[in-house]
């Protein structure tokens, strides 16, 4: 469905920030792992955090779900025999369930997204696998994957990390259950370090004891472990909430954002210091965040690598920001739902936004007196790009017409609902 957002010069109320689908998946997961039933409570409801509950239960888990919990018996080391799994649109769950998937003797993981997570390459951790003595038949790199495991082996284990965290992630939740030792380089460079200390955070909950380095390049795991059956809470979704952060900055605002700790270890808090910096009126604390936005915004120059799920969210509030902004470090965006780069700043210049890009930055030459819209731009089936397209469009001078809008249901399936709450005019239209 196509979405039209019109012109709104004023937001006002208070949400509670939706749960956060990297704890929420990472949590599932640990949960499916353990040989006993573990409870999460305020699990994200989204596309990614279903697909990894449907995974999980055709791997063997039991999951029982009302409106506050998900209970999870796990299957522990023993996955069920399957044949097939569809993780849909799901980058991080396939590649978290590609190492799990290496203990099944024959599994494919099925292309329903061609235009989108089926383009995406996973031959680093296709590499990594090969190591530890699996067979994985795939395409290029891509999906479809046939993975023939049974008896994965620890020991040395390299990796790249250039591309993504979640190649490491993946092994970091497979290596514990394996009967030797295990050793994990991460080659070249690593991206996304915070997401890796969310895992690792995930991780010692479940019970898991790893080594790392300070910098995350070398770990070293002890094999036999097993996954303790544990009670958990999802925090809220900071991703999510930078879209909703940036819409209350960019316009006359009064929006209080609740669940959102002061202390997470989600990277993407980086929002909040980023919008101080643009001089938003704001405050953080008890775990809420209260914007009162002028509209007035100055330029800012940030690292983005440590809060990749925010930047897009952040880049549309540079639009409208005095001056000339300059977001750098984040080449990973290019290899996301789409390129997160060239895709997501094409739409902005038919939006009238002014703005460059390099291989590894985004550069936006501000437009404080707003841009003119009018036109129907393609959100290039990811969510992240339609929220912050959303942001634009309610300081663009024309309504802005959204095509294919309903893929926001990836992450944040109420994003509308709760925008429409604070008073944006957005509506559906077919």
């Amino acid at each position: 469905m196509d979405l039209i957002v019109k012109p709104t010069p004023r937001l006002e109320g208070e949400i509670g920030a939706l749960s956060s689908k990297n704890y929420t998946t990472r949590y599932l997961l640990v949960a499916a792992l353990a040989e006993g039933t573990s409870t999460v409570y305020f699990p994200a409801h989204s596309e990614d955090s279903d697909a990894m509950r449907r995974c999980i239960q055709d791997l063997g888990a039991v999951l029982v779900e009302d409106e506050e919990k998900a209970v999870i018996t796990g299957f522990g080391r023993h996955p069920r025999d399957v044949k097939e799994l569809n993780v849909g649109n799901a980058g991080a769950v396939l590649r978290f369930l590609m190492g799990i998937a290496s203990l099944c003797p024959d599994v494919t993981f099925v292309n329903t997204y061609p235009d989108s997570l089926g383009k995406r390459p996973h031959d680093d951790l296709i590499t990594a696998l090969g190591q530890m003595g699996v067979q994985v038949e795939h395409h290029d790199g891509r999906l479809p994957i046939r993975i023939r495991g049974g008896q994965p082996k620890g020991g040395l284990i390299q990796v790249s990390g250039t591309v993504s965290s979640q190649y490491l992630s993946a092994l970091l939740f497979l290596t514990p259950l394996l009967a030797e030792d295990s050793e994990i380089e991460v080659l070249d460079d690593l991206k996304s370090k915070v997401v890796v200390g969310q895992t690792l955070e995930v991780l010692a909950q479940a019970g898991i004891v790893i080594h790392a380095s300070e910098d995350y390049m070398h770990f070293r795991i002890p094999g036999n472990q097993s996954y303790q059956a544990k009670t958990y809470t999802v925090q809220g979704d900071y991703p999510g909430s930078a879209a909703v952060l940036a819409a209350a900055a960019v316009t006359d605002s009064d929006v209080l954002l609740k669940r959102l700790p002061v202390e997470s270890k989600q990277g993407e808090r980086a929002v909040v210091d980023v919008l101080r910096m643009m001089q938003v009126p704001l405050t953080h604390d008890n775990d809420e965040v209260h914007v009162r936005g002028n509209g007035k915004l100055k330029s800012v120059e940030f690292d983005g690598d440590a809060a990749t799920d925010a930047v897009l969210a952040m880049v549309a509030a540079a639009v409208f920001a005095e001056g000339t902004s300059r977001f750098y470090n984040v080449e990973n965006l290019r290899y996301k739902e789409c390129d997160r780069i060239t895709d997501y700043l094409a739409e902005l210049r038919k939006a009238g936004a002014n703005v460059e890009e390099r291989q590894a930055e985004i550069i936006v030459h501000g437009r404080p007196e707003g841009v003119e819209g009018g036109v129907e731009i393609n959100a290039h089936y990811d969510h992240r790009v339609i929220m912050a397209l959303t942001v634009v469009g309610l300081r663009a001078k024309q309504p802005l017409k959204i095509k294919d809008a309903h893929h926001v249901a990836k992450s944040y399936p109420q994003f509308f609902d709760h925008m429409q709450a604070l008073g944006a005019r957005v509506e559906w239209v077919k």
